[in-house]
């Protein structure tokens, strides 16, 4: 039977049922751990096994990770680099710099304006921001290459105030803060947003979480593009600020396991810990640094935390019996910031005073000398051995932990104050008190002269501190943030590369996700364009049929594939590689989004052209990952989306949360979203390369900052051939025909998408055989494109009415066609519905409204009426209120196809993966 000792975990479950072979040297060791606490108390034993656990991993013994680590910095002062800069020149213009922030807020807050904005983020990160920029942060010039910065969205005030001092931003644009349109000249955006500022600002931040998680991928596509020789990017690093607060969306944390299973070492996390989100308290209760710092380490990071200013090192080396570590140990973030919120003789009694050891560590310090004590993100040497610590770290991406105050140096009614976030002007006293702070060479007079107007300082382009600034920027590579988008000249793929889906398919049914796969495989073969197609994944490559390119294309993994796979003896095994082209994000569709954006910006950050083809479960993608989609619009992010297994019905027996029948309607939201819904290969082939054209092609007149957006699906068909006289113009505007009626009787048209092409088809042969009726057939590429020409159209001649009216481009398609017009698809009313006023005729919508279900196709589109006798009877309506058809023809059609029967429904067929 096992002792007692031997079936309990030894330390915290990290250790467990193992056998003690020297009881006696063990109960020596525990013996004289006793003793230690005992004689020196418990903070002395800390430090005590905490170095034996360094020295331990030193002479590599493998020992379980300590969580957290006591509330001090993580490099001690002896370990400190020498600052290599002129501290005081830097911090005269950083003061200069918070003075400009403020101000621009406060002037944005005049009363014919009353824009807003945020004074307070920037107040506690200034410093993390000035040291990067002053000696790490590489601009584009750079030997090695530029660094990418992911700054926090909502400190966007004091980037354009460092861009006011040096040169690139006027005071008047300045004054144009949040008044894009409306300010003469043109104004700035309220936070990083590269649509609006295409040469500043490179990476939108402030739908917060999504920097992160950018961030993290920027990193790995760095990588990628390393590792296939695109480029050389071994040195460049990716930075991204976060705010405390922000770590708490699941996209914050939710993507660190991928920097630390790939080693990235090329990516470092500041995070801004002020201790206040926007309403209060980050963990008043807890401390977010150290639950940041166990989370961080548990993922596979390296973490440094930034506690404590200079000012702190004298006490803490005097405090022999760590009884002030304690007291940092154990005092809530809550109480943190009330202590800011208040003055150095609240600090005394609060905090030093609850322990006479520590009250007498401090008992000869004035209370503003307690007051002056700062906190570590607010000390540049600090700062600056933290980042240097962080770039010469190797295997793991690094976490800084800086803590600040929120709102520091604004004056007692914004520091660590709970509305703090909120505020947005200073008052007269608090911009005297200030300036005082600062040293802001400004009068009363000047102050007092418009209190909704305190002046900008700039001492001058030739002023020392001004050159010295310029000077560092330009040994680092020139100006951050910069964006640059002229990337290097490609061959697009020429007319061979498009032919596979010319052809059909013949006999064989082929769903039109498969066809795509074949057209893909052909782009990636192309020897001049191939190499920068990139197939994104998220773990469904089997599913789509895109597990054919594994053994060829290879699957990108920083470390390459160090086991044997257990398909390997296959034709189609998993391959993993250092430099394989796929990027397989696994079960994470907002990580696959976020490498979609990262490879689609290549353009841009890296000046590569690389086209990304994210391939997502169709319900996974926009329904899911919207939010990104947003954020890459913003980024200008060139690619295609691919949603597979589109549709509400045609994803049999999956069931509600899988049918997608309202994609293309979130993504008609998106400006920089081209959508179509295509029926066929052949139209597939032409929409990819209008898509590359457009986006990647040199002098095309067109905005190439879209992504095209393709629904695709797993039903199997029959692919027809490419018709000789085929109507490309239209394919690509919106809609073609595919369908002539010959014969006569009345007439009626019907317009489908995608797999509703086939439904309208089998209607049209219903109307002729039983109702003597003829219909043409138009397969409509695009709802959303034939919408944005109409609107367009609406408002050129809304605003030019001395001009001859313009006509839409659906309208004039369908001039002359005769009969009413009928619509379906596989996707909500809300789809066809959208072209309703450009259709020169009575038109009537079918659509699969509500939520999807588990159910063969023909019984869910007879359950919707959106199937072949569905279409066929609502024609015969549109055609009985026009007198053109007997009266009772719809009820007798009704009666004739049992429409209200869903197991008597013929539309579509079995198969197909799902």
């Amino acid at each position: 039977m096992a002792t007692h000792d031997e079936s309990r975990p030894l330390i915290n479950g990290l250790l467990s049922q193992v056998p003690d072979i020297d009881p006696a040297e063990t109960g020596e060791w525990v013996d004289s751990l006793d003793g230690l606490i005992d004689d020196r108390g418990g903070p002395r034993a800390r430090y005590v096994l905490l170095n034996l656990l360094k020295r331990a991993r030193e002479r590599n013994v493998a020992i379980p990770t300590s969580i957290t680590t006591p509330y001090v910095n993580t490099i001690g002062v002896h370990e400190e680099p020498y600052f290599p800069g002129d501290e005081i020149m830097e911090r005269r213009y950083r003061s200069w710099n918070r003075w400009n922030a403020a101000v621009m807020v406060t002037r944005a807050q005049r009363p014919e304006i009353g824009v807003g904005g945020h004074i307070s983020s920037y107040a506690s990160v200034a410093t993390l921001y000035e040291v990067g920029l002053n000696h790490f942060f590489r601009g584009k010039d750079h030997p090695g290459g530029g660094d990418q910065i992911y700054f926090q969205g909502h400190a966007s005030p004091g980037v354009y105030s460092r861009a006011f001092l040096e040169g690139r931003l006027t005071a008047e644009q300045l004054d144009g803060f949040r008044q894009e349109h409306s300010h003469d000249g043109g104004g700035l955006p309220s936070y990083p947003h590269p649509r609006q500022m295409p040469d500043f600002w490179e990476f939108p931040t402030v739908s917060m979480g999504l920097g992160p998680a950018g961030a993290i991928y920027q990193a790995w596509t760095n990588r990628y593009l390393h590792n296939r020789g695109i480029k050389d990017t071994s040195q460049q690093n990716v930075w991204a600020f976060l705010g405390d607060g922000e770590m708490d969306e699941p996209e914050s944390r939710g993507m660190l396991q991928l920097a630390a299973q790939q080693q990235l070492d090329n990516l470092t996390f500041v995070v801004n810990c002020n201790l206040q989100r926007l309403d209060g308290p980050v963990r008043g209760n807890g401390k977010i640094v150290q639950e940041l710092e166990a989370f961080f380490r548990g993922a596979g990071w390296n973490v440094i935390k930034v506690i404590w200013g200079r000012e702190w090192d004298t006490l803490l080396n005097a405090d022999k019996d760590r009884a002030l570590v304690n007291l940092m140990n154990t005092t809530p973030d809550g109480d943190f910031q009330t202590y800011k919120a208040n003055d150095g003789a609240f600090v005394r009694e609060h905090f030093f005073g609850r322990d006479p050891r520590t009250k007498q560590l401090v008992e000869k310090m004035t209370d503003d000398e307690i007051w002056a004590l700062k906190r570590g993100g607010h000390d540049y040497r600090k700062i600056y051995a933290a980042y240097a610590s962080a770039t010469e770290h190797t295997g793991q991406p690094t976490v800084i932990l800086a803590h600040t105050i929120k709102g520091y140096g604004l004056g007692s009614g914004f520091a660590g104050r709970n509305s703090t976030h909120q505020m947005k002007k200073l008052k007269a006293d608090d911009l005297k008190s200030l300036r005082d702070t600062l040293h802001i060479p400004i009068t009363d007079e000047e102050l007092e002269a418009d209190p909704y107007a305190p002046p900008y300082y700039h001492p001058g382009m030739d002023a020392p501190e001004i050159q010295y600034m310029l000077d560092r920027r330009r040994r680092l590579g020139g100006f951050v943030p910069e964006r640059r988008a002229n990337p290097a000249p490609v061959t697009l793929p020429g007319d061979k590369t498009y032919e596979i889906l010319k052809k059909g398919s013949g006999q064989q049914e082929v769903a039109t996700t498969m066809a795509f796969v074949r057209l893909l495989k052909d782009l990636i073969k192309d020897k001049e364009f191939g190499k920068r197609v990139v197939p994104i994944i998220p773990d469904e490559a089997r599913t789509f049929g895109l597990d054919a390119i594994f053994p060829t294309a290879k699957i990108f993994n920083t470390l390459g594939q160090n086991y044997l796979a257990v398909d390997r003896e296959l034709m189609l095994s998993y391959k993993e590689s250092e430099s394989g082209q796929i990027m397989h994000t696994g079960i994470n569709e907002a990580g696959s989004a976020a490498a979609f954006q990262a490879v689609g910006t290549s353009y841009a950050t890296q000046g590569e052209v690389m086209v990304p083809f994210y391939i997502f479960y169709s319900m996974f993608g926009f329904q899911r990952t919207g939010d990104q989609f947003w954020a890459a619009g913003d980024q200008l992010t060139r690619g295609f989306i691919i949603g597979a297994t589109a549709g509400r019905t045609t994803l049999t027996g999956e069931g509600l949360q899988h049918a997608d029948g309202h994609s293309p309607i979130l993504a008609a939201t998106n400006t920089a979203i081209v959508q179509y819904d295509a029926a066929y290969g052949y139209e597939i082939r032409h929409i990819v390369r209008d898509g590359i054209q457009r986006m990647y092609g040199e002098n095309e007149s067109r905005d190439q900052n879209v992504m095209y957006y393709l629904t695709v699906y797993n039903e199997p068909m029959t692919q027809p051939a490419e018709p000789e006289d085929v109507d490309i113009d239209g394919i690509l505007r919106g809609i073609h025909k595919v369908a002539t009626a010959e014969g006569e009787g009345p007439r009626a048209q019907i317009l489908a998408s995608g797999v509703g092409v086939p439904w309208a088809l089998e209607a049209k042969e219903l109307l002729a055989k039983d109702w003597g009726v003829q219909a043409d057939v138009w397969s409509v590429t695009s709802w959303n494109e034939l919408r944005r020409d109409g609107l367009q159209v609406e408002q050129h001649n809304f605003l030019h009415p001395e001009e001859p009216a313009r006509e839409a481009y659906l309208t004039t398609k369908l001039a002359g066609a005769q009969g009413p017009f009928v619509a379906t698809s596989d996707f909500d009313h809300l789809v066809p519905d959208q072209i309703r006023q450009w259709v020169p005729g009575d038109y009537a919508v079918l659509g699969a409204d509500g939520f999807g279900f588990s159910d063969t196709r023909a019984a869910a589109r007879r359950y919707f009426k959106i199937d072949g006798p569905s279409v066929a009877t609502r024609v015969l309506q549109q055609l009985a209120r026009r007198g053109e058809v007997a009266a009772d023809a719809p009820a007798r059609a009704i009666e004739k196809y049992r429409l209200h029967d869903v197991k008597a429904g013929t539309s579509g067929n079995a198969g197909g993966d799902s």
